[in-house]
């Protein structure tokens, strides 16, 4: 048996080549893009199709004839890596493609490119591990075997568009070329499977160079990309041992682990070297309990301390885990119930109900003394005592199920493709296995020659597929016709509830499908996936069978088992030809849902398809606000995963709202900056967005800046082009070792004036952050945002600060907004001062005699770059009068007597309560800024009682938001509790208490009781634990 060969995998000629320079020379890197198949008359069984970096594709041997054309250099595209294997070369964890592992150095490991590189010492010999899964084969030394040089698209090749291309005009146009700047990896699929080409155009993109088997590139200079030693690597097509039965290698520890070190301190200094060194202060910790909190990409271990601010990296020999448990964990009991009735002994003991628990999820509600756990189930709340070696430990989500669902993170209806192998199966040696294999192939003379002598065979199966299907599906059109002349069934199904036409659109055959369709084939079939043809044509992204589909009328509004259009299909795999195809559909339904509640907007928004969510929104703008039932509309969507283009098109041109609220009060901002996604932050900023903004549970930006601050450590860096302010502030924290973004997002929220407030339990980001440094540095960006802001002039009861406020008041423009931030007067009285020395009112008339020449376009706080016009004779010596105590209100032009009161209002000090007449520090209403009514008086307020606006929110003196009280909810929320109670009291004493939804029916005679069909098992009370003696009917 040979090994199965993915697509993507970069080959070089190998052992058997006779093609001469199709390659274009020894060294030169290609790209299996194409596996053969039994039957295919293009590239047979046992050989693949190869796409050369320079262009060139044909097909090659890997077994064919027992020979063998090519060898792999690299596999890593096709998603190999080896976890927590770190390359003592380069240093890298986690090492993707192939390891060499030194045979006389213990635990000295090499990637293929270090390994070529000549690292290490060249007499050693070593072991290649192709998979995790190899055994390993063992190769010579290096010393004096062949190395040859890697040529083809790496860093620096001058590149155009190749084979695979379908991307329009992203390089300029046919023939424009463009320079690789990065080889990496899709998300966490493959690494070095796709390039990032800078376009002469000016235009840069990231394009597939072994990703699923597509190139979308061709070199026309190539690079280099170091050696590698032919005799050395392995050969494409041969059978290495592999272990059978062990899977992929996992990770020696997983965040949320924990550890314990297990090392003495001498042996501990040694193994931190270059390793996240030592530190005196850890010895505090050594022999405590630690939480993984990530793992590196050297593979060093990051371990967090409880009560301890700092988080230490140790090399992951130095630890090991723990299991232990703690009140909130979640757990899993295990499925033996033989083992668990073992170890329950002495541990709460084995009762049989027990059994109907085995394998639940639970959570830990308590920790005895003695290690047992009492757990609680989570899908009917029964509570067990069990011996902690009776669960699994199960890490608990980081992020929100809201979150989850809504973002890439959720895998719960990820698609697992249906495979069609139409030729599997075929090798039986009856009459009908021979008639259908030559079908398969292409062979009409005898397909005629044998259905004309067996005409019954027309319709007959070979390995579960009829000569229609496999001829439809290699595009045998002739055969299809013939057969359908000869009675074929053009619907007829295999075991996977694959119709004739489905193998045609599997196989890409849109003559195939145009035959059929005219000749009474279902166009919209269902296979056992819930998928039709079209289903299919544009999750294979083949635009031109989705055109003969709709041109034959399509149903595009069918859902799938996932409850998803094709149209769903098509956005996912972002093929921009078929998206249109379908979105120009006349009888396209925009608003059908998928199983997780996505329409199609929402649909590109979570995947960021930009082009679909333009397409989509030109012909159904009414989208654009509409919610999935936890309230996302598809700006959040975007917003949450970062798509910062969707975010401009879906505001641009769908006029969406920028701070619309899910059901949690979240707005397209605050999601953003929860999950550290930098270019959607400025995004929105730059488009408008309500940056003051707060949840649910009173959190502004900041605070869930903090509060989620371990999505942003998997968040990328900040990009220049995407984020250049938060990328600027990132680049200057670049001494910093911990929580880098987290701090350049806060201190770029702070300079755009985003509050340090309390949120609805008081706390403000300050309690969180204890680095009196860091605090200082987000302090700092405030500042400099208020330095270009007009601060108030201090005034003292001198004259000669009087005489300088009144020469300068014919050139100087306050605002209101200003005022209003600085305790609505014109001095500036400290905090300590204002309680003792209230302000006079003669200062408050000034400022607002200055208030009122102010024009009212004025931007907050900041000068008028224009001179403001003079104020009258009359208005000035007005303004003087007062400022000197001689005037009064009616000297004054423009004041109304409501202005002064607001004013009076808005000074600090204890005043009188206007309902209880008590003399205490008054509240403030927003957005009205009036201050009449102390605390307990005034949160029962809906309107300011002075001026009738309503009261958005109430502030105290210290800047803390009061929440609401709803009094006149008091007396009815009492009621529904009472009844609530009597409610609850009914039903334990008439339902069962095993399952709480039958009637109570059976008694025992210990008194307790159960419905028939929970007592039908029972041996003993499940109440006292009695054994159950008699079981009484109750009538």
């Amino acid at each position: 048996m040979r090994p199965a060969i993915p697509a993507g995998i970069r080959v070089v000629r190998g052992p058997n080549w006779i093609w001469q320079n199709q390659d274009e020379g020894e060294g030169h890197v290609g790209t299996v893009c194409e596996i053969g198949r039994l039957g295919s008359t293009h590239s047979p069984e046992n050989t693949v199709v190869v796409n050369w970096d320079s262009g060139h594709r044909t097909n090659y041997r890997v077994g064919y004839q027992n020979q063998y054309d090519l060898i792999i250099v690299d596999n890593a595209q096709v998603g190999v890596r080896h976890s927590n294997v770190v390359c003592d070369g380069c240093s890298k964890g986690g090492i993707a493609g192939i390891v060499f592992k030194c045979a006389q150095c213990p635990n000295y490991h090499l990637c293929s490119f270090c390994y070529g590189a000549d690292f290490h010492d060249k007499d050693h010999a070593f072991i290649r591990y192709t998979t995790p899964t190899s055994l390993g084969v063992r190769v010579p030394p290096r010393n004096g075997a062949k190395r040859i040089q890697l040529k083809g698209i790496f860093v620096g090749a001058k590149v155009v568009r190749g084979p695979d291309w379908e991307w329009g005009q992203q390089d300029g146009g046919e023939g424009k070329t463009g320079r690789v700047i990065e080889i990496r990896g899709w998300d966490n699929e493959s690494c070095r499977s796709v390039a990032n080409v800078s376009w002469v155009s000016g235009s840069t993109n990231v394009y597939r160079l072994g990703h699923k088997g597509n190139i979308d590139l061709k070199y026309v200079v190539p690079t280099s990309a170091g050696y590698y030693y032919k005799d050395h690597m392995p050969v494409l097509g041969q059978l290495e041992e592999q272990q059978p039965v062990v899977a992929t290698i996992k990770p020696m520890f997983s965040v949320g682990d924990r550890v314990k070190v297990c090392l003495d301190v001498d042996a501990l200094i040694k193994l931190q070297q270059g390793h996240g060194g030592w530190n005196p202060r850890m010895l505090e910790h050594l022999s405590k309990l630690g939480t993984v909190h990530r793992i590196t990409e050297k593979g060093d271990i990051r371990v967090q301390y409880e009560s301890c601010p700092n988080r230490w990296t140790f090399h992951p020999a130095a630890l090991v885990k723990v299991v232990s448990f703690r009140v909130g964990d979640l757990v899993t009991i295990i499925n033996d119930a033989a083992k668990v009735q073992q170890l329950q002994k002495g541990h709460g003991e084995w009762i049989e109900l027990m059994r109907y628990a085995l394998g639940k999820l639970c959570k830990v509600v308590k920790v005895y003394s003695d290690g047992d756990l009492r757990i609680e189930q989570l899908d009917d709340g029964f509570e067990w005592t069990l011996n902690p070696k009776c669960v699994k430990l199960e890490r608990s989500p980081l992020a929100t199920a809201a979150e989850r669902s809504n973002s890439m993170m959720d895998l719960s209806h990820r698609r697992t493709d249906h495979v069609m192998t139409p030729l599997s199966g075929l090798s039986g040696t009856s009459m009908v296995d021979k008639l259908v294999r030559e079908a398969a192939q292409g062979h009409l003379d005898f397909v005629k020659q044998h259905l004309n002598a067996h005409p019954d065979h027309v319709n007959a199966m070979s390995g579960g597929k009829t000569c229609i299907q496999v001829a439809a599906h290699q595009g045998h059109v002739d055969i299809v016709k013939f057969l359908i002349g000869k009675g074929a069934n053009v619907n007829v199904i295999d075991k996977e509830g694959d119709s004739v036409l489905h193998y045609a659109a599997f196989g890409n055959q849109p003559e195939t499908m145009r035959v059929l369709l005219q000749n009474g084939a279902d166009i919209n079939y269902l296979n056992s996936s819930h998928c039709s043809a079209l289903h299919i044509c544009a999750h294979k992204k083949i635009p031109h069978c989705v055109r003969e589909l709709l041109t034959f009328g399509a149903d595009v509004n069918i859902q799938d088992s996932y409850g998803d259009t094709a149209l769903h299909d098509a956005i996912g795999k972002e093929n921009s030809e078929v998206v249109e195809l379908l979105c120009a559909a006349r009888n396209l339904d925009y608003t059908v849902r998928n199983n997780r509640g996505f329409n199609v907007l929402h649909h590109a928004a979570l995947k960021g398809n930009a082009l679909a969510a333009r397409y989509i929104l030109l012909l159904a703008r009414q989208l654009v606000n509409v919610k999935k039932d936890d309230g996302f509309a598809a700006l959040h969507l975007a917003a949450l995963n970062g798509h910062a283009n969707v975010v401009e098109v879906l505001i641009k041109i769908g006029q969406a709202e920028i701070n619309i609220h899910n059901n949690r009060r979240q707005t397209p901002f605050l999601l953003a900056v929860s999950q550290g996604h930098s270019g959607a932050i400025e995004k929105l900023v730059k488009l408008g967005c309500d940056i003051t903004a707060r949840d649910e549970d009173g959190d502004n930006a900041m605070h869930l800046c903090v509060i989620k601050k371990t999505n942003l450590l998997q968040a990328a860096e900040p990009v220049k082009k995407d984020s250049p302010e938060i990328y600027a502030i990132y680049e200057n924290l670049s001494y910093l070792t911990e929580d880098r973004l987290m701090y350049a997002i806060l201190c770029y929220l702070s300079r755009l004036g985003c509050r340090i407030e309390q949120n609805n339990k008081g706390v403000v980001i300050f309690e969180w952050i204890t680095d009196q440094s860091l605090k200082k540095l987000i302090l700092g960006y405030q500042s400099t945002l208020s330095s270009n802001v007009l601060q108030p002039q201090t005034l003292n009861s001198s004259r000669e600060n009087a005489d300088n406020l009144i020469h300068g008041m014919q050139s100087l423009n306050l605002n209101e907004s200003l005022d209003a931030d600085t305790t609505n007067s014109f001095t500036n009285i400290s905090d300590d001062t204002s309680s003792l020395n209230p302000i006079p009112k003669q200062n408050i008339l000034l400022n607002l005699a200055l208030r009122k020449q102010s024009p009212k376009n004025q931007k907050n706080g900041v000068l008028n770059n224009e001179m403001p016009t003079s104020t009258t004779n009359e208005e000035f010596e007005g303004a003087v009068a007062i400022r000197q105590g001689e005037g009064s209100l009616s000297e004054l032009p423009n004041v109304a007597e409501k202005d002064i009161e607001s004013e009076i209002d808005n000074s600090i000090g204890p005043r009188e309560c206007i309902v209880c007449d008590e003399v205490l520090q008054l509240i403030k209403f927003e957005p009205c800024q009036h201050q009449i009514s102390c605390e307990d008086c005034g949160k029962r307020m809906k309107k300011c009682l002075r001026c009738g606006v309503h009261i958005e929110r109430r502030i105290d003196v210290n800047g803390r938001i009061i929440p609401n009280v709803d009094t006149t909810s008091t007396a009815s929320v009492d009621r529904l509790r009472y009844l609530e109670n009597k409610i609850q009291e009914y039903e334990e004493s008439h339902y069962c208490s095993i399952c709480m939804e039958r009637t109570r029916d059976v008694a025992f005679l210990c008194g307790h009781g159960a419905c028939s069909r929970c007592a039908e098992t029972l041996r003993t009370c499940h109440m006292c634990r009695k054994t159950i003696l008699r079981k009484i009917n109750l009538y």
